[in-house]
């Protein structure tokens, strides 16, 4: 699994917990003049997750405002990105003020005068919650000097590029587990990408995104459209494109760089899916054919055809486990995994 690093403020006695806090958040982005109203007892929970480009936080912590005054040289130059999971703040820097909502995120320059606020809005509960991506200049491909303009902005999180980045962020600090250490290079360019096609969208100069970003994050947005919609028996190239609003042509030139085609990318996820269905034990009643249509496949000679020509074996013979097939799927499975961020 991912490596992960959590700090939890609960492991001290209540007077310590806020002090630890200031430390930690000193240590691990840059220092801030932080006031809570809950400073006697600050129960707060940090998971750190280092993906090589980019680095994701997850915070639970208690109503608090921070500001960054004092600014040294040797503080490490960092763009924030934060989404706000729970909770409602504030955003300012370079006289820019945003009222921060669930489900959205904010920008700012860590390494210049800021302030930040998040509260719980809960009625009885305590904590608010957020996903912070911290990202280093060097690692930016924007322009530095437009960056400013989104500066204590606020961005959606729940439509388009913002809630397709927001959903990679949950998965991947919700569910480290599922991820190997192997994975960490290429999640963080993924982010990355879709930070950087993010912004640049929000700034109105996509043309500033180098074209390769723009295209990593086309696919990925791609990949994550197919996920959704896979048991649709209708989902095909035309659709697809339609969807992202490019032609066919475009939509068959994104995946010929990742070696391979729209058609072949369906097929294969669909075949992986009904693959893990199969050999799962509490749909053993389940026909094959069910299975097979939850996943797209609405004939069955022709799901049948598909499978055995991939495999070598029929459906049937393969949840039978007729010796060799699980190994040959499950290659396949593999390999269709490791081409998506899903």
């Amino acid at each position: 699994m991912l490596v992960t690093n959590t700090i939890d403020t609960t492991v001290l006695p209540p007077a310590e917990r806020f002090g630890m806090w200031l430390d930690l958040v000193a240590r691990t982005s840059v220092p801030l003049r932080m006031e809570s109203p809950y400073a006697d007892d600050f129960a707060a929970r940090a998971e750190f997750i280092d993906l090589g480009a980019i680095q994701l936080v997850k915070y639970q912590y208690p109503s608090l405002d921070a500001t960054r005054k004092l600014i040294r040289q040797s503080d490490p130059e960092l763009y924030i990105l934060a989404f706000t999971t729970s909770g409602v703040g504030t955003s300012s820097q370079d006289g820019r003020r945003s009222d921060i909502l669930a489900g959205e995120f904010t920008f700012y320059d860590a390494s210049r005068p800021h302030d930040v606020c998040h509260h719980a809005s809960e009625p009885g509960r305590t904590q608010a919650t957020s996903i912070t991506t911290l990202i280093p200049h060097s690692a930016l491909p924007l322009p530095p000097k437009r960056m400013a303009a989104l500066y204590g902005g606020r961005m959606s999180g729940s439509e388009g590029l913002g809630a397709l980045l927001a959903q990679f962020l949950i998965q991947v600090t919700g569910h480290p587990e599922q991820y190997q250490t192997a994975d960490a290079g290429r999640l963080g360019a993924v982010g990355l990408d879709l930070a950087t096609t993010l912004l640049g969208r929000n700034l109105v100069a996509e043309d500033d995104v180098p074209t390769e970003v723009r295209r990593r994050a086309l696919v990925t947005q791609v990949h994550a459209y197919v996920h959704r919609h896979l048991g649709d028996a209708t989902l095909g190239p035309q659709i697809v494109a339609d969807a992202h609003h490019i032609s066919l042509r475009t939509l068959h030139r994104l995946f010929e760089a990742e070696n391979s085609t729209v058609a072949t990318y369906i097929r294969d996820l669909r075949l992986a899916r009904c693959r893990r269905d199969l050999t799962d034990p509490t749909l053993r009643t389940q026909p094959v054919q069910v299975i097979a249509a939850r996943w797209g496949f609405g004939d069955k000679a022709h799901f049948s055809r598909v499978f055995k020509a991939a495999y070598g074996v029929s459906p049937q013979a393969f949840r039978d486990g007729e010796p060799g097939a699980a190994r040959d799927v499950n290659r396949l499975a593999s390999r269709v995994n490791s081409s998506s961020a899903d």
